[in-house]
């Protein structure tokens, strides 16, 4: 089931899965003026992605977009990995639902991590600004950069945590 909320928040409520402290520590160089990470992500225009490679097989990918209309969402899903997305400029609404209700549009693509659906009018609809997470595990589908009110500049990270054997 997704987390969502601020990151002090989120963090609070992982505490049980040490697997995702690498994101945290990433996350806290990220919101740290003047760091590597802080620095790269200002420095990012619209339309740029930056990979970066962080401990145990974890990567981000800072993003910096301008929101998008609903219709032009796509729900997804992943297997390998979990989404820990966190606003670091502007605001989105995000929407996540069970993929046991949609219909799948793009078979798992394994380089991608990724599972494309059909849409669904009926999703919960999360509404994340400046420093507010949500983490989506496989069993959410999951749409963001939407629109709040217009295309705005949003400014994300979307740190990939490898999921535990089990």
């Amino acid at each position: 089931m997704a987390i969502f909320g601020t990151l002090t928040t989120v963090r609070r409520q992982t505490l049980p899965f040490p697997w995702l402290q690498p994101a945290f520590d990433y996350l806290d160089d990220l919101f740290t003026p003047g760091t590597a990470a802080n620095d790269k992500i200002q420095l990012l225009t619209a339309g740029e992605t930056f990979r970066r490679d962080l401990r145990d097989g974890n990567f981000a990918l800072e993003q910096v977009y301008l929101t998008k209309p609903r219709e032009q969402g796509v729900f997804e899903t992943h297997r390998k990995y979990v989404d820990v997305q966190v606003i670091f400029q502007g605001e989105e609404f995000m929407e996540v639902t069970c993929p046991r209700k949609l219909t799948v549009r793009e078979a798992y693509n394994p380089e991608r991590d990724a599972i494309f659906y059909e849409d669904l009018a009926h999703a919960a609809r999360l509404h994340l600004r400046v420093g507010d997470a949500a983490i989506y595990f496989p069993e959410d589908a999951h749409m963001g950069a939407l629109q709040v009110s217009g295309p705005k500049l949003v400014r994300k990270t979307v740190i990939k945590v490898p999921l535990p054997a089990t």
